[in-house]
């Protein structure tokens, strides 16, 4: 039987962190010959920009990865955004799995750049089924609902909270606030003093967002203000940019905070409840007038998160979070099964399902056309 080629398309390092649990399956599957591409990891400093792939995928490639600059010849390409060169891979099935969900508008503005190619769109739960079938540019790209794959390791308990936050040498007794804050919009210029002044009780893990440390899309100044102040705070930690993926420190958090990063849409997954910090959306917009966020930052998640605008209000904020309502519990399992389909460790195994479905019923369906 011949075996399904199949390539993983990772255009950034983190982006890989939506696919793990699917890589896992498909590499331990011997009807599929599997390979990687990573092309596009750059940091830059001044005006001169230096690729930082050949470290990262030296590492994987110790994994077991295999990696390749060819784009023809696949049967299916996965990518977690959609390709700004699709017709270079030719005849194929091209399937798109966000490497991050949320309350941005960049999915469906990548898709208005897309026009021509067919996607197969796999989605995390209905909010995003609908959001898509009504978009003006989802064009023959197909939508499918199989849940978030990136959470089945949340799910299958692959981390242990305990482990994890002794690793960081934080104390497990303690309980743990993850900030992860996105880069654009970000609130870290308003918080920065603050998110370790009102949290000196709680242990604190700051996840910045890979771009806030590649100087391309956010100022180097991103990353630096909290190098800087990190090392006056004993009860906290901030992880380096290698660590790519997210997952390990939803399992150590108890309280989430952030703006607009698809984190804080992700831990609403998990039963815990976190923070959302206000911004004013209604200024919020791309160069060409369109606006940044889907939804109102101010709005997301209203009656479950508590939101605050100013760092002075996290101590009341944290304790609300830790010790929720009852209508705060109800609201927060409204946004679940509104957000997220299946929280059952499965998605992965339903992605991959679907896809050989897909495969064997449609066979490639990009026609390489622009």
């Amino acid at each position: 039987m011949k075996k399904i080629k199949l390539l993983f398309k990772i255009g950034y390092a983190y982006h890989k962190a939506a696919f793990d649990p699917i890589i896992d399956l498909l590499l331990s599957n011997e009807n599929y010959d599997v390979w990687f591409s990573l092309d596009m990891e750059k940091v830059k400093y001044f005006i001169f920009e230096f690729p930082y792939r050949n470290r990262i995928i030296d590492e994987w490639k110790r994994l077991g990865y295999r990696f390749t600059q060819q784009t023809e010849g696949f049967d299916i390409v996965i990518a977690g955004d959609t390709l700004r060169n699709a017709q270079d891979y030719g005849k194929t099935l091209l399937i798109f799995l966000n490497h991050g969900t949320g309350i941005k508008n960049i999915l469906y503005r990548n898709l208005a750049r897309a026009k021509g190619h067919k996607y197969q769109i796999f989605v995390e739960g209905q909010h995003r089924v609908d959001s898509l079938m009504s978009c003006p540019y989802l064009g023959s790209s197909e939508v499918h609902l199989i849940g978030l794959p990136k959470l089945d390791y949340y799910f299958s308990g692959k981390y242990r909270r305990e482990e994890v936050l002794s690793k960081l040498g934080l104390n497990p007794d303690k309980k743990t606030l993850l900030f992860a804050p996105t880069y654009k919009p970000t609130c870290m210029y308003d918080i920065k003093n603050d998110i370790f002044e009102q949290t000196r009780d709680y242990n604190l893990i700051i996840k910045l967002h890979p771009y806030s440390w590649m100087g391309k899309y956010a100022p180097h100044k991103q990353h630096r203000i909290f190098e800087r102040r990190v090392k006056r705070y004993a009860h906290a930690r901030l992880l380096p940019f290698t660590e790519f993926s997210i997952l390990p420190y939803y399992v150590a958090a108890d309280v989430i905070l952030s703006e607009a990063s698809s984190t804080v849409f992700d831990f609403i997954a998990f039963g815990k409840l976190g923070i959302v910090y206000d911004l004013p959306c209604d200024k919020l917009n791309h160069s060409d007038g369109q606006p940044l966020l889907e939804i109102d930052n101010r709005e997301f998640l209203k009656g479950a998160f508590p939101h605050i605008d100013s760092g002075k209000q996290l101590p009341m904020a944290i304790q609300t979070a830790l010790n929720p309502t009852e209508e705060m519990k109800r609201k927060a399992d409204e946004y679940r099964s509104k957000f997220f389909f299946k929280l059952d460790g499965k998605a992965s195994e339903r992605f991959v399902a679907l896809m050989e479905q897909l495969y064997h019923e449609g066979g490639h369906e990009n026609e390489g056309k622009a």
